[in-house]
């Protein structure tokens, strides 16, 4: 098979098209024929080393495809089964090994693009407003990054949580898409200091939660909107990791909450990411959910891939095709 391997940490040059031995399931694996896996910013951090792993390793682990060989003592999953999974032991492959138990099934009616595409991103905008901050009628939300892969999903289900959203991109064709995702209010922070522009639509401190996926640039002014005991859930490093945060800092805003979610938390079990994934991939393949793909690569085309993400100019989710 082929696929792409990275020997040493750096940038997008060190994603190398690679020729390798076929996998083997081991017992309680099954290995895929990828059809199509999604791009992360979890890839890009372990490529570049801010989540340091052994190394050569292949990146990715959300994908979506054909399970074609399926190792001992494996049960409810058989040869043939259209299935996806965020937990792939190298996904920017030909053919990839998971574990059984961390593969979904994947609807009819819903294509491997879209499953490769929604599920990380789904699962996590799914996690945070039903589990980390429960959104409920009439609370406000501020979702920034939020023409990107978990914002435009995350609008829509905070909408569907009945809502107030107030949304950040970096650009007007950004804000199109926000608008277009259900958001309330859209603010572009190239053009206006995002937290000033919050409180002349809602008043002081008027934001029950933050979900912010960005990091370093957003997160101290993100504290500055929060209510009173409101709660600032930051998920993501997009423009690098926060700098540590004094718990006085929280006391002098209001007794704020801050938490750092990830979702291997919320889908720590077979039952609860099978739970959580259904209800994702439910929601697509009825057309309640509408996942935007913004850009699609050639498998072998991972580094150009990751470039593109790291600009923070594509819109929705990127993925890779196998050719």
């Amino acid at each position: 098979m082929h696929a792409i391997q990275v020997g040493h940490t750096g940038g997008p040059e060190v994603l190398q098209w690679t020729e390798l031995d076929d996998p083997i399931p081991a017992d309680g694996e099954v290995v895929v024929e990828v059809e199509a896996a999604g791009v992360n910013f979890i890839d890009v951090y372990r490529r570049s080393g801010l989540y340091p792993v052994p190394l050569p390793a292949i990146p990715g682990g959300e994908l979506a495809g054909r399970v074609v060989a399926v190792g001992s003592a494996v049960t409810g999953v058989a040869i043939g089964d259209r299935v996806a999974t965020t937990d792939a032991a190298g996904g920017y492959a030909e053919l990839a090994k998971v574990a059984a138990d961390r593969v979904v099934p994947v609807p009819e009616g819903v294509p491997a693009e879209l499953a490769a595409a929604s599920l990380l991103q789904g699962m996590t905008a799914h996690y945070l407003v039903t589990d980390t901050f429960p959104l409920s009628a009439g609370q406000r939300c501020l979702v920034h990054a939020a023409a990107g892969g978990v914002g435009l999903l995350l609008v829509q289900l905070a909408k569907r949580h009945g809502a107030e959203v107030f949304a950040t991109v970096g650009s007007r064709g950004k804000a199109d898409a926000a608008r277009a995702a259900g958001a309330d209010h859209v603010i572009i922070t190239s053009e206006q200091d995002f937290a000033t522009a919050v409180e002349a639509q809602a008043g002081p401190r008027a934001i029950d939660v933050v979900y912010d996926g960005v990091g370093r640039d957003t997160f101290d002014r993100g504290l500055d909107v929060l209510r009173r005991r409101g709660m600032m859930v930051t998920f993501g490093n997009a423009s690098g990791p926060v700098e540590p945060v004094s718990p006085l800092a929280l006391a002098n805003r209001g007794s704020l909450f801050l938490t750092r979610p990830t979702l291997a938390d919320y889908v720590a079990t077979t039952e609860e990411l099978r739970w959580r994934a259904g209800e994702v991939l439910g929601l697509i393949a009825a057309g309640a959910l509408d996942v935007h793909v913004g850009a699609r690569f050639a498998l072998a085309e991972a580094g150009d891939a990751h470039r593109l993400l790291e600009s923070r100019r594509s819109t929705g989710k990127i993925v890779l095709l196998r050719g």
